[in-house]
């Protein structure tokens, strides 16, 4: 049951039918973003206890589309930030969203396959793209909805950052969201669903982008598998061929982690590798 100490859903309930506008509206496709989603208190304990920079269970995801890194072990998270992840993927919460986002049935991933805990270090970036479309061990799960939720104390503009929403074809950026803390960003994922922060940051180095991201599923008789697909911006210019090689080193990754078993630990290892020999630096790509 979702914990009103953590997340007030009495009060997003009460909102619905506005909410739900919002969402249906929403351009270039669906998604709403919600400020003040935690309590105050639960927020507070959340920022507080967040793991460190150098943090052990941080993995990198290290190459040209993007350097950020993610930790998908809740175990090892503090009981606060557990909390918060349990009442994400309540079954009060998953109807909450089936509601909001017309899709029902969805079934929320305590795996964190792609999702968890995510980081981003002064100078890392994230290129625009589209999500995986399904569950790395659950294959007639098709990702549907995600969350992300930032945990920032604070974040000043001039840091950059902001998610950039893109339309499918590329042509111009049609809204950004600032990743102020306690903000939830709530989004349909599909092949149309271009998102990403492509500039390097430029926070503090002592400072990190911090988001808590859940991804929900809708289990199919039959899925179309699609990688993470990365996008050039129009100004990227010749840069979009090394993003288009890129993208095709990361569906190897994802063809081997899905038909050889093989851990993040050793895929990210071989991208590494990989653009080590094109002479690039993961973290400042």
């Amino acid at each position: 049951m979702t914990d009103p100490a953590v997340l007030n859903l009495d009060a997003l309930r009460a909102r619905l039918p506005e909410l739900k506008e919002q969402y249906a509206t929403g351009h270039p496709f669906p998604h709403i973003v919600i400020d003040d989603v935690l309590t105050d208190e639960a927020f507070a304990v959340a920022v507080k206890e967040f793991p460190g920079i150098d943090d052990e269970f941080w993995r990198g995801y290290l190459h040209v589309n993007e350097a950020k890194y993610c930790n998908i072990y809740p175990d090892t998270w503090s009981p606060a930030l557990q909390d918060i992840a349990r009442a994400l993927t309540s079954p009060e919460l998953v109807g909450f969203l089936d509601e909001l986002t017309g899709i029902d049935n969805l079934i929320p991933d305590w795996t964190m396959d792609g999702g968890g805990l995510h980081q981003t270090l002064r100078g890392g970036h994230l290129n625009i793209h589209t999500d995986f479309s399904t569950h790395h061990t659950h294959e007639n799960w098709a990702r549907r909805v995600n969350i992300l939720l930032y945990l920032n104390d604070e974040w000043d503009e001039s840091w950059g950052g902001k998610l950039e929403l893109w339309d499918e074809d590329m042509t111009a950026c049609q809204a950004t969201v600032t990743p102020k803390g306690n903000r939830m960003l709530v989004f349909t994922t599909d092949e149309r669903s271009f998102h990403g922060h492509p500039d390097g940051l430029e926070c503090p180095d002592d400072v990190a982008r911090r988001s808590m991201a859940l991804y929900y599923f809708t289990e199919e008789e039959s899925t179309v598998r699609r990688s993470t697909y990365y996008r050039a911006r129009p100004e990227d210019g010749a840069r979009k061929y090394i993003i288009a090689a890129d993208r095709k080193a990361v569906d190897l990754y994802d063809r081997a982690k899905r038909r050889l078993g093989l851990s993040d630990e050793t895929t990210q290892r071989f991208l590494e590798r990989l653009h080590r020999l094109r002479g690039k630096s993961p973290k400042s790509d």
